[in-house]
């Protein structure tokens, strides 16, 4: 089957399990042949595994049922007899027995007593009947023993003559189940497949065939396993908020190691790596060995797009102090004999990492013991990474193009580093900065500066210290401006989804609203139909219990009720008249209005007075038109609402008067009326104080010429009436639209 689907997909993706499993003798016959003696837990011996061990079964079970149905029986009239306080079958030395008082011992009579209990008052006998029954139960028993051992004695056989097979095939599931957890562990920490690099290969197409190490975005593997384990503990952990917070005090949640980019060129030999101490050089160093050793290994690694690197035959390494009194080796001397067997093993194909070298000494000597080691090793391996804090080691690049620096990167505002690689560049060790941050005598610091600028020589390495500082600072400028653009976007992104849920959801709203008004009318019909059967009812009973010069009021009194029933169910559709027309209505915002045009019965409000000659903006549900004053009639006006916007046109016109010409608010263009998740404060379910509190404290928050929609509900009309007192009293809100059909419970503010 695996040979057909590797023939089926073209692109090989079964080619390398067919070659693990290719010669592979499975022993299908043995394994049918265990499957039918044995069950499927291996645990016994099937009665099908041969005739006579099925024949034995089957007596046994017949002779078992003979056996209990006797000593059941016998039980029970002992019970009967009162020689029990139950009946009691049981076995006592392979033999099946009753239980019996022993001062009716006289009920089982010819019984064998087999045993007794621990106080002597109950005996445990063998019937004389069920002796016999007994015997054959007990050599039925020992056959079927041998017979499951003959069974397991031949399948032991044939295991046994096919050790050889069933070892191969054990190193093709060893082989095979390590392949899965390689593909397992590259699945969870997200890994990617590396591609070994060549030298000497390299084309202008892919511009990272000119490295012969990239790889960007890899992280430490050690460290991102303890991330990850920690974040999936926390994550399946279920407590109560004491736990989780006694949780989170003992194991706190690791952030994730920072990514790091490596770039080798082609004819890089050696890489120096200079900067501050904890500044994560050894980090790099062993990421790069780490990453080098798991290619090898067909492992993948935590990294970003298609990494390159070259297939290093070996890695070797000089990490840390060893220094030893049993071998007196001091920490130079340690690291010193390290280098030496390097120096005797490495080849052209190697991987040389050093950590700190020419340290543990003079610093002159050291920088010529580590510049005349480094060259040495520099024309017989393929690559080597050192780290130092000698200056004069980066200072080899100018004279030698087999040499590459790189510098982590560190943070003069904060003095701490940020654990990122900085390559072509060289770094400073900061060691006064971070002697600073710590708290160090600033006297001491003073002295320690003022040697410092006494040992540079010309000043090199401050000039070098400034650019480095100028070129992190537009950097971190650049990298702050991408951050804010990708914020906007996203705020940008989320808005455009809100307002197109709104807009998705419209269409049910009117279909909803529409079912309610529906039902409404329903409703009406049904209570007029059944006024009108009790008129005529009423009716009828009159004529028949009157006389007939009474006829007549009876009637008028009919058509005088069923009018007025017409006329209260009329629609309240009007034509403003001509005297009307004459009126000197002012609308004022607030005012509820029946305008001509909009349908019978719909009350509008005016949100807006547009100018001088009583043309304003009303609005209907969500709708809102333009309307004079002569084709409107007044159906309600509140007197709160009335000063309210009395004393906001007379601020408009005072504004519109005062010498600072500030813009009159009916001329502002405010955001769309569009309520979303960020422009909308809920006041459902608080008290009057911390409703007004949250809704003063949003009014605030708001841009300049922001709408806030404030949802206060219906309830009691506590909570609401709280909220128009604030709105009314702030001096931030220019006007404000009360509920309507739509979005009942939510009033509309315009926030200048």
């Amino acid at each position: 089957q695996v040979k057909s689907l590797a023939e089926e997909m073209p692109d090989g993706r079964y080619t390398s399990l067919l070659d693990i499993l290719q010669g592979g003798d499975f022993l299908t016959e043995l394994v049918k042949m265990i499957e039918f003696c044995l069950d499927s837990n291996l645990s016994m011996v099937l009665d099908r595994a041969s005739e006579r061990l099925g024949t034995i079964r089957k007596e046994r079970r017949m002779n078992a049922e003979m056996l209990e149905s006797l000593l059941r029986d016998t039980s029970v009239k002992i019970f009967q007899a009162g020689g029990a306080d139950s009946p009691v079958v049981t076995k006592r030395r392979s033999r099946m027995c009753v239980g019996v008082k022993a001062s009716h011992k006289h009920l089982v009579p010819g019984g064998i007593v087999l045993s007794s209990s621990g106080s002597g008052a109950t005996y445990f006998m063998e019937p004389r009947d069920a002796v016999k029954l007994n015997n054959t139960e007990v050599k039925l028993s020992g056959d079927e023993r041998a017979e499951e051992l003959a069974v397991l004695g031949l399948l032991t056989s044939r295991i046994a003559d096919s050790r050889t097979k069933i070892r191969h095939l054990m190193g093709k599931i060893l082989e095979l189940d390590l392949a899965c957890a390689r593909g397992s562990y590259a699945l969870w920490i997200n890994g990617v497949r590396p591609a070994f690099s060549d030298r000497d290969s390299s084309s202008e197409s892919d511009p990272s065939s000119a490295y012969s190490v990239f790889i960007e975005g890899i992280r430490h593997p050690l460290l991102l396993e303890q991330s990850l384990g920690i974040a999936e503990e926390s994550a399946t952990t279920e407590a109560t908020e004491v736990g989780q917070q006694q949780l989170s005090e003992d194991h706190p949640v690791p952030s994730m190691p920072v990514p790091l980019d490596m770039h080798v060129k082609n004819d890089t030999r050696i890489v120096v790596i200079s900067g501050p101490n904890t500044g994560g050089k050894t980090a790099t160093m062993k990421t790069l060995g780490l990453a080098s050793l798991m290619s090898k290994a067909g492992m993948f690694f935590p990294a970003k797009g298609r990494p390159r690197l070259p297939w290093f035959d070996q890695v070797l390494a000089d990490i840390g102090d060893h220094q030893s009194l049993e071998n007196s080796l001091s920490t130079f001397s340690g690291n010193i004999s390290r280098l030496r067997k390097i120096a005797q093993v490495v080849s052209t194909d190697s991987l040389v990492l050093i950590d700190e070298i020419g340290s543990g000494t003079d610093p002159s000597e050291g920088v010529s013991l580590s510049t005349s080691i480094l060259k040495y090793l520099a024309s017989r391996l393929n690559l080597a990474v050192v780290t130092t804090h000698y200056a004069d080691l980066s200072r080899l690049k100018a004279v030698d193009d087999r040499f590459e620096n790189a510098a982590m990167e560190f943070c003069l505002e904060t003095l701490k580093p940020t654990y990122r690689v900085l390559w072509g560049s060289t770094g400073n060790s900061n060691a006064l900065s971070i002697a600073k941050s710590i708290g160090f005598d600033q006297k001491v610091l003073d002295r320690a500066q003022e040697w410092v600028e006494k040992l540079l020589p010309d000043k090199q390495k401050e000039r070098q210290g400034l650019l480095y500082g100028s070129l992190l600072d537009e950097r971190n400028l650049l990298e702050s401006q991408a951050n804010e653009v990708a914020s906007v976007l996203s705020e940008v992104e989320d808005l455009y989804n809100e307002i197109r849920l709104e807009a998705d959801g419209l269409d049910s709203r009117v279909a909803a609203l529409k079912a309610k008004e529906s039902q409404k009318v329903q409703q009406e019909l049904k209570s007029v139909k059944s006024q009108m059967d009790l008129l005529i009812k009423n009716f009828e009973v009159q004529l028949k219990n009157s006389k007939l010069e009474q006829y007549n009021s009876i009637m008028r009194k009919a058509e005088s009720a069923t009018a007025s029933l017409a006329a209260a169910h009329q629609p309240t559709e009007f034509a403003v008249s001509d005297g009307e027309n004459k009126s000197l209505y002012v609308p004022q915002i607030g005012d509820k209005v029946y305008v001509e045009g909009l349908g019978g019965g719909s009350m509008a409000t005016v949100v807006e007075i547009l100018s001088e000659d009583g043309s304003c903006m009303v609005q209907y549900g969500k709708i809102k038109v333009r309307a004079k004053n002569n084709k409107m009639k007044l159906a309600q006006r509140d007197t709160k609402e009335t000063s309210a916007s009395s004393s906001a046109q007379g601020k408009g016109r005072a504004q519109k008067r005062s010498p600072a010409g500030t813009a009159q608010t009916g001329s502002v263009s405010f955001a769309p009326a569009v309520q979303t998740s960020r422009n909308t404060v809920d006041l459902r379910g608080m008290r009057v104080g911390e409703a007004s509190n949250k809704l003063e404290m949003a009014i605030d928050g708001c841009r300049p010429y922001q709408v806030l929609f404030v949802v206060h509900g219906m309830g009691t009309g506590a909570v609401k009436e709280c909220a128009l007192d604030v709105l009314r009293s702030h001096p931030r809100v220019v006007r404000m639209e009360d509920e309507s059909p739509l979005n009942y419970g939510c009033t509309v503010a315009y926030i200048e």
